[in-house]
C-alpha cells in the first residue's frame, strides 16, 4: 500500500473521463488500498483513481470510521442518487443514499466522469477561483 500524490485542479487529466475496469485482479485491490492511503493521508473522506493519476472508475468513500471505507467499482450515477456498482471481488451491487453520502457519491462520480467540481459554479466564480489556484502554486 502506497501512498500516491494527488492530482491538483487544473491539471487536464482531472478533466478526462474514466475508463471501465475490465479486470477485478490483485492489481485492482492494491489500487483500491493505495486510494484508501492516500485519501487518509490527504487527510479526506473520499477519492477517485483519476485523483492519483489512474484513470479508472474506482471510487473509495470512508464516512464513518465505525463502518470502515467502501470501495466502488464502476460506478454509474442514477438521478434519485442510486448508484450501481461492482465490489473488489467483482460481484454486483445496487445502494440509494442520501445526505452527506449522496453528496459524495455524486461529486466522486463526477470526477470519474471528467467533471471536476469547479466546473459547477458561474463563470465569473470559477474565473475568480481559478485565478486564486494559480497564485497559490505560483507561491
Amino acid at each position: 500500500m502506497t501512498i500516491r500524490p494527488l492530482l491538483r485542479y487544473p491539471d487536464r487529466r482531472l478533466a478526462t473521463p474514466a475508463h471501465p475496469v475490465t479486470a477485478f485482479d490483485g492489481a485492482l485491490r492494491e489500487l483500491a488500498a493505495d486510494l484508501l492511503d492516500t485519501m487518509r493521508a490527504a487527510p479526506g473522506i473520499g477519492i477517485t483513481a483519476p485523483h492519483i493519476g489512474v484513470p479508472l472508475r474506482v471510487v473509495v468513500l470512508e464516512l464513518d470510521a465505525k463502518a470502515g471505507p467502501q470501495t466502488y467499482v464502476e460506478v454509474q450515477r442514477h438521478a434519485r442518487v442510486r448508484i450501481s456498482y461492482w465490489d473488489l471481488d467483482g460481484n454486483m451491487h445496487s445502494e440509494e443514499s442520501d445526505g452527506l453520502r449522496a453528496v459524495c457519491h455524486q461529486h466522486e462520480i463526477d470526477q470519474l466522469d471528467g467533471m471536476f467540481w469547479i466546473q459547477r459554479l458561474s463563470r465569473l466564480k470559477r474565473e475568480r477561483l481559478v485565478k486564486k489556484f494559480e497564485k497559490m502554486s505560483r507561491d
